[in-house]
């Protein structure tokens, strides 16, 4: 139990125990055991912490408002504007963006996407294109969009992000790289936005191949509004202002 409490994201205590039940239920089927431990431990998880919107307002801030290395600073401020995995945003390749089509085209290699059948498309907002850019003018002599302080010919570590959150003051129990894309999960799907929408760009795997081509080609426009609304959401939060709005953007990218 104690394993399923210490797993973050939170979601991951469930898969594992699901995954623990189905082991036991096959045992008590053959005569292994005589019944299913898993099914008493839900009750004794913790609940799953909900973070409310002046908590976020407070933590857009404070990711704003970090003193370090380039590199850092803007990946602290990509996170929650493109919600990738820490290691597609920290692994980035300037060969890979275009800041001139707004939009950055992640290759599918072992270790960094989950997308095997093809790339993972990221539209970007004008905000996030303005931290790229300002960051380019120090680091575009560099592979890496995010070169490692010791070696510029690799990228950032992998400990970098989660270290600066924990000098700004946030525990792994409150916030780590991984826990943007469940805000902006949870957010978008708040607002409104279509969930096929929302899935694409937080790039999970289809299994029907077929459809994975169609949705990719059909949900582009609805993805880049989203990610338009999904940056002035974010501004406004962080500048203190009402997000009430926000709802009519996520019907209008439905599409």
């Amino acid at each position: 139990m104690r394993l399923f409490c210490c797993l973050r994201p939170r979601k991951s205590s469930h898969c594992l125990g699901c995954l623990c039940s189905q082991v036991f239920l096959y045992a008590v089927a053959t005569g292994r055991c005589d019944s299913d431990p898993v099914a008493s431990l839900p009750g004794a998880l913790p609940s799953a912490k909900v973070t409310h919107r002046p908590a976020v307002t407070a933590l857009l801030r404070s990711l704003h408002g970090y003193v370090g290395q380039p590199a850092a600073c803007a990946a602290l401020k990509l996170l929650p504007l493109l919600f990738l995995r820490s290691g597609e945003l920290r692994m980035a390749k300037w060969s890979e963006i275009d800041l001139e089509a707004a939009e950055w085209r992640i290759p599918a290699q072992t270790g960094r996407t989950k997308f095997k059948t093809g790339e993972h498309w990221v539209p970007l907002a004008p905000h996030a294109v303005a931290i790229l850019t300002d960051l380019q003018a120090v680091t575009a002599r560099c592979r890496h969009v995010f070169p490692g302080i010791r070696h510029g010919s690799k990228s950032m570590s992998a400990n970098t992000v989660n270290a600066a959150l924990r000098t700004l003051g946030y525990d792994s129990a409150t916030m780590c790289g991984h826990g943007f894309r469940a805000l902006a999960s949870t957010r978008l799907n708040e607002m409104g936005f279509n969930p096929d929408v929302i899935e694409r760009q937080l790039g999970h795997k289809e299994q029907d191949q077929v459809r994975a081509a169609y949705d990719r080609a059909q949900h582009r426009d609805s993805r880049r509004q989203m990610m338009l609304a999904w940056a002035d959401y974010l501004d406004k939060l962080r500048e203190g202002s009402t997000v009430q709005n926000s709802m009519a953007g996520g019907r209008r990218a439905n599409g």
